[in-house]
């Protein structure tokens, strides 16, 4: 797939000046193509399910006899009730709507074609026989009058009383009941904690009458992830060493008391122990003390890894500063979540419409109760397998199109020395390019992804069918196999990110630029580390700090709302949209400063400073190096140890 380079066209590259961001060429053209008729037989699967009927079905509904609502329908061999006139019934009434079927996911009831949807409760079999002469939709079954329904052959044939007051789901034609307290059982069976239907009722309308106090705080969570973006570029340097100092302070206080814990517990008289549990307090005594050499060794290891980076993370300071910096003059960063998020919500709008067109598609089949049900038979019945891979890989794409996107535009910043030479739009910028050369590039990433995540899904399928069953040694197999294929998914991420950037600088192939980003990753794993744990840990307090405020806002808004006191589902809602809104916008800060160490590497190979081999890095990065470089010429031998780690990553063509 042009894995390969060319060893002499790497020694031509290498003797003449490198010039980032030239020589543009399509790559992985083939993986281009394999994408584009994948996405043609994800076209296929849902022209299919609308060309069978599967469309009219689900929008308009149909009836327990296969019968589509709102139009004539043709007879089905040997199906009572089925290939009638209704023109004038568009909409789908169920006699029993709150009976759910947790298992396979659908209503349990006998669902007819009616005329209108009861708007208000019927008490009484009088009130929907009335119901039925005054409006002329008829509730029972088709085969009673609205004069029969008061009689003994109406029994089973008419809805479950009282019936709820309905109202159409907008265009899906479906009666659904008003008062979401009709499906309080339903709400239970997933809610353990919820022992009341009263409880269920409150917190449900406790979101609805703090919806304006929920959409506040989610906008509140939105400004504080832009101003904590703003605040991390002026005060990294101080903010880094005091999580630092925080980091150190916590594990020797933490190790401290459980010593101190141990040694008071070994001391206390054996009088105050309760005569029938002296075993609980030897294994008590026991994991205190397993504790206490964990976090001493925690400690001790933690020391020396602070003690071999610390001047490691200068550079992490230094990427930060610049990283602020690359979203004053690329504003336009800040909004790239907002896309990708958008483009992922209309991808799987239209992967569940589709997956709803499959599920009323095929040949029309009655089951055990003498109901029709539509069921696709042969080799179409798999299509939905295909379909659940397209959701992985195109969904994988989306998010690596942003990668993609990020680095290119991060790169541009970079390697342009004049940033009034910038393009008007660096963003569009990046997109261009992304559309017009690295397509394949990104596609073939991103199908690497779903060859890991596609396993790992089926063994997570198959522990929940066989939990409770399997012996110990399987399920410990089971979740060893889950464990290492997260993690094999997690460090391919992290290479894919990094292969983009070395793509967006050179314009390799994936293969070529993925080993060139492993081999200066390697070559710079202190540095990684350091950028990994040091600045990891401080986005992620950063995420903490974000859903903390946002929380603590929310009690106290909350507060003053005298009629509602049960605060938990409106808060959790909160708290989640806060951490998932900080986590976007600080995940593409991640990405920035990881772009930015990648083009940092690449720099300082291909220049030293000398006339003619100026660096492209900003000033701040540019005082890194001459420090580290009077550091080498005192330290010597520590300096040859620092030189070795930004070794070179060789342009391949």
């Amino acid at each position: 797939m042009g894995c390969c380079s060319s060893a002499s066209s790497a020694a031509q590259s290498s003797k003449r000046e490198w010039k980032p961001l030239e020589d543009r060429s399509c790559t992985d053209i083939p993986w281009l193509l394999l994408f584009i008729l994948f996405c043609i037989g994800m076209g296929f699967i849902c022209g299919f399910s609308v060309a069978t009927g599967a469309a009219a079905r689900l929008v308009s509904g149909y009836d327990s006899y296969g019968n589509i609502c709102g139009q004539k329908n043709a007879e089905l061999e040997a199906i009572p009730n089925s290939g009638m006139d209704h023109t004038h019934r568009k909409y789908v009434f169920f006699l029993d709507p709150c009976n759910l079927d947790l298992i396979n996911r659908k209503i349990k009831s006998v669902a007819l074609c009616v005329a209108a949807c009861p708007r208000q409760e019927l008490k009484t079999i009088s009130d929907v026989q009335k119901f039925a002469e005054i409006n002329g939709s008829a509730l029972c079954s088709y085969d009673l009058k609205p004069s029969e329904y008061a009689s003994s052959k109406a029994k089973g044939l008419c809805p479950k009383l009282p019936v709820p007051a309905s109202a159409p789901i907008p265009f899906f034609h479906r009666c659904a009941p008003v008062n979401i307290s009709c499906y309080a059982k339903f709400a239970e069976a997933l809610i353990t904690f919820v022992s009341d239907n009263s409880v269920l009722h409150r917190l449900i309308s406790g979101v609805m009458t703090s919806k304006e106090i929920i959409l506040g705080l989610c906008l509140l969570s939105l400004v504080l992830s832009m101003i904590l973006m703003v605040i991390i570029r002026y005060i990294s340097r101080i903010l880094v060493w005091i999580l630092t100092f925080l980091l150190i302070l916590g594990s020797l206080g933490g190790t401290g008391v459980l010593w101190w814990l141990y040694a008071k517990q070994r001391k206390s008289p054996k009088e105050t122990v309760i005569p029938d549990q002296p075993q609980v307090a030897e294994a008590n005594l026991r994991a205190l003390l397993i504790y206490a050499i964990s976090a001493t060794v925690f400690t001790v290891i933690l020391f020396l890894v602070m003690l071999v980076m610390r001047k490691r993370v200068a550079l992490t300071i230094a990427l930060f500063h610049v990283a602020g910096k690359v979203f004053i003059h690329l504003p336009l960063l800040v909004f790239q979540p907002f896309w990708t998020f958008f483009a992922l919500v209309l991808f799987w709008v239209y992967w569940i419409m589709t997956l709803l067109f499959l599920g009323t598609a095929g040949s029309a089949v009655q089951n055990e109760q003498g109901f029709v049900e539509f069921k696709m038979s042969g080799p179409l019945q798999y299509m939905w397998w295909y379909h659940v891979v397209g959701l992985i890989w195109i969904s994988e794409f989306i998010l690596a199109c942003q990668q993609m996107t990020v680095a290119g535009a991060v790169v541009t910043y970079y390697f342009t020395r004049d940033k009034r030479n910038l393009p008007f739009t660096p963003i569009l910028a990046s997109v261009n390019r992304l559309i017009r050369y690295h397509l394949g590039t990104v596609a073939k990433g991103s199908f690497i992804i779903t060859l890991v995540k596609i396993p790992r899904m089926i063994l997570m399928y198959i522990h929940s069918q066989l939990k409770g069953k399997e012996n110990a040694c399987a399920r410990c197999v089971l979740k060893s196999c889950i464990c290492c294929l997260w993690c094999l998914e997690k460090c391919l991420n992290y290479l894919n990110q990094n292969a983009y950037t070395a793509t967006a600088i050179n314009s390799t192939n994936f293969c070529t630029s993925a080993k060139d980003a492993f081999v200066i990753l390697v070559e710079n794993a202190l540095r990684v580390a350091a950028i990994n744990t040091v600045g990891d840990f401080m986005l992620f307090l950063g995420k903490v700090l974000i859903v903390c405020s946002t929380g603590l806002a929310g009690v106290m808004l909350l507060n003053y709302q005298q009629d509602y006191t049960v605060w938990v589902l409106p808060l959790i809602i909160v708290c989640l949209f806060a951490f998932l809104v900080a986590h976007c916008f600080l995940s593409i800060y991640e990405m920035v400063v990881d772009v930015l160490f990648l083009c940092f590497a690449v720099d300082t190979k291909y220049n030293d400073g000398s006339p003619g081999r100026e660096f492209y890095m900003d000033k701040v990065l540019m005082e890194f190096v001459e420090n580290s470089r009077k550091a080498m010429k005192e330290a010597g031998k520590g300096g040859a140890a620092d030189a070795r780690e930004l070794k070179p990553m060789l342009r391949r063509r």
